[in-house]
């Protein structure tokens, strides 16, 4: 009996293997997309979207943070496949933390591997369902695929959120013209 549980413990990751749980920032990110939802002009939406990116991408810890940064900085410099090794670390590591699947999915978007970024931006939604550059990211995906009629609604859901997005520009209103 003794044999087994130590064999159990030896064989389970330690606690430093694990993605700890990142800070609750749900409740600030819910009062940020109802100011959104109200901004008076773009530069206080601006202000406010700098504020979801920043809790967006604070990690879970100084691990899942690197990994992070490293995917972001391999994609800043074109560089998508080391952009994607990275992040598949972190959502390896992290696998409920979103931004790394929103960030991995756009290095694939850039990428022009819309297949995977959508695999990924889905996966994202599923976390944070009101994760609002996943949904437009998403809607431009679908774009990217060819479906446009879906796309538009992905982009309509972001809009709805913070309906002060540039991609509002690629709406297409029913009879055919640009909002």
């Amino acid at each position: 009996m003794k044999l087994i549980i130590l064999f159990v413990v030896i064989a389970s990751p330690s606690v430093a293997d694990r993605c700890p749980l990142g800070p609750d920032h749900a409740y600030r990110l819910d009062e940020i997309i109802v100011e959104l939802g109200i901004a008076p002009d773009p530069q206080v939406a601006g202000l406010l979207s700098q504020e979801l990116w920043t809790l967006w991408l604070e990690a879970p810890d100084a691990t899942a943070q690197s990994m992070l940064d490293e995917g972001m900085a391999h994609r800043e410099t074109s560089d998508f496949i080391s952009a994607r090794d990275s992040l598949d670390e972190l959502v390896a590591y992290c696998p409920d933390y979103a931004e790394g699947y929103n960030q991995r999915a756009f290095a694939s978007f850039l990428d022009r591997d819309y297949d995977a970024a959508l695999v990924d931006l889905n996966k994202a939604l599923e976390i944070m369902p009101n994760h609002i550059a996943a949904l437009s990211g998403r809607g431009l995906t679908l774009m990217g695929l060819g479906r446009n009629g879906e796309g538009q609604e992905a982009l309509r859901g972001a809009l709805a959120l913070n309906p002060w997005l540039s991609e509002r520009g690629l709406i297409i209103e029913p009879d055919g013209t640009d909002i």
